[in-house]
């Protein structure tokens, strides 16, 4: 099997494949590492610890050789989106705030992965802190459709890599759109869990009230291998979730008869994307489920209120370095801190109290439907020079923002599955969103499995460059 071939592996089939001795963890890694070094013109990553990686394959092959297997991504090589905390490893959020910091102490997300057998190849770029806008002094990650194309923020180092073969699957963090926009830019699957279902513990916020952390694969059995290996409780974490992890894999099988799915045709995109969504949509219905059309609470409030929060949550953040150093800090992101530093406790009061109606409001459509179907992204790709320089152009609570279909969903912490749902010549394809109930994600695994098991949207790849 040539590097190519190899590299572009389901998740799930590689680990298969390691496990019946088909493959070592050592040949996959030693592939991977070999087209990242020949394809990561991409800047898809911001550190590569080939050592460190190989180390670990070596150590995965003898488990298994001794019969040890600790699961499904067992000698498998992913990445992490670098501001994953990794014990003694720099850990920058792309920023030149962070540049010497090197934690004492892993992320539980990276913990559990490699608890699990995983391999970790590296850190992976990322917008400054999360964000919408890169450092100026770092390398802006590139689309491997169109290098012309934006490639999503703020998780696009994850996005990128995914996308192009150089991990079988990567871990981003989402608060407005970050895992998301990459997984629609990128033409992946990219799984927000509801908030809480994830462990925040040693991941550097952006805003802690908003900020959910999953997966982001080629196709969505590999989203829910990765989901399993770090969903649960976490005693560090006492906003984490108590309740029992579902088993993901299982619901892969279940199919979607009988299942509700939610479609508010007002709440759409442009039309390449509307018309694919709707497709999609229909696909389901032909699958067995029942489409049920329902209306979306007003969304716009609720847009204008995360950029308040959100801000707030950045502000308090980052007050050990802000204004302190304000001077090291991009133009983007230190113009959203400004924002954030400015907001008043009533403001941040109101914004809150229209969070927690709308969030209401959505746990009520939940009585209707299982899954609400709405895109990802409001068009399938977007020129790379489309994001305004600074917060000032962000702020939009109409149906223009940028996070028109994705802040909402953060604001009412719903889990959320992004994949790809047609073709678009010459760039990424459109990317539908399903939205679940809290805790819903064995539902929106079950419904992305069956939609992939009746199209083939998801085995698009970029062009081999």
């Amino acid at each position: 099997m040539d590097t190519e071939a190899l590299c572009f592996l389901s998740l799930g089939e590689v680990a298969k494949q390691i496990r019946e001795g088909k493959l070592t963890s050592g040949e996959v890694t030693r592939c991977v590492l070999e087209r990242i070094r020949a394809h990561d013109g991409l800047h898809a990553y911001n550190l590569v610890i080939e050592d460190s990686a190989q180390l670990a394959a070596a150590k995965a092959d003898a488990e298994l050789r001794a019969g040890r297997w600790r699961g499904p991504l067992h000698g498998v090589p992913v990445a992490v989106k670098d501001l994953c905390g990794t014990k003694g490893i720099p850990t920058t959020c792309s920023s030149a705030v962070l540049r010497d910091w090197r934690p004492d102490s892993s992320a539980t997300v990276v913990q559990r992965l490699e608890a699990a057998g995983a391999i970790l190849l590296g850190k992976l770029n990322l917008t400054e802190f999360a964000m919408a806008w890169y450092h100026p002094s770092l390398p802006i990650p590139l689309n491997p459709w169109d290098h012309a194309l934006w490639p999503g923020a703020s998780s696009s180092g994850s996005g990128v890599a995914t996308a192009a073969g150089l991990c079988f699957g990567a871990i981003g963090t989402d608060t407005g759109g970050s895992i998301r926009f990459p997984s629609a830019a990128c033409g992946i699957v990219g799984l927000k869990p509801t908030w809480g279902r994830v462990s925040r513990y040693g991941v550097f916020p952006l805003g802690e009230s908003l900020d959910h952390i999953g997966p982001m694969t080629r196709s969505v059995g590999d989203a829910a291998l990765m989901l399993a290996a770090i969903a649960g409780r976490d005693p560090h974490d006492d906003t984490s979730l108590a309740a029992s992890v579902d088993d993901y894999q299982s619901a892969l099988a279940g199919g979607v008869s009988g299942l509700r799915v939610g479609l508010d045709e007002r709440y759409i995109a442009t039309a390449d994307v509307a018309e694919a969504v709707i497709d999609a949509v229909r696909t389901l219905e032909r699958l067995g489920a029942r489409v049920v059309k329902i209306t979306i609470p007003d969304v716009e409030p609720g847009i204008s209120a995360w950029t308040t929060l959100c801000a707030a949550d950045a502000a308090a953040a980052h007050e050990h370095t802000y204004p302190s150093r304000a001077s090291e800090y991009g133009p983007g992101f230190r113009s959203f801190l400004e924002i954030g530093a400015e907001v008043r406790g009533q403001s941040y009061a109101k914004a809150h109290q229209v969070r927690e109606r709308f969030a209401n409001q959505v746990q009520m459509m939940f009585d209707q439907v299982d899954v609400f179907a709405c895109p990802s992204m409001a068009m399938a790709s977007l020129p790379a020079s489309a994001i305004p320089p600074d917060a000032s152009g962000l702020i939009d609570g109409g149906s223009n923002s940028l996070v028109y279909f994705t802040a909402p969903f953060n604001l009412s912490r719903n889990p959320t599955l992004s994949l790809p749902c047609g073709q678009k010549p010459g760039g990424p394809p459109p990317s539908l969103q399903l939205v679940a109930r809290h805790l819903g994600e064995a539902t929106l695994l079950r419904a992305g499995a069956a939609f992939e098991r009746a199209t083939d949207w998801h085995l698009q790849r970029p062009p081999s460059k």
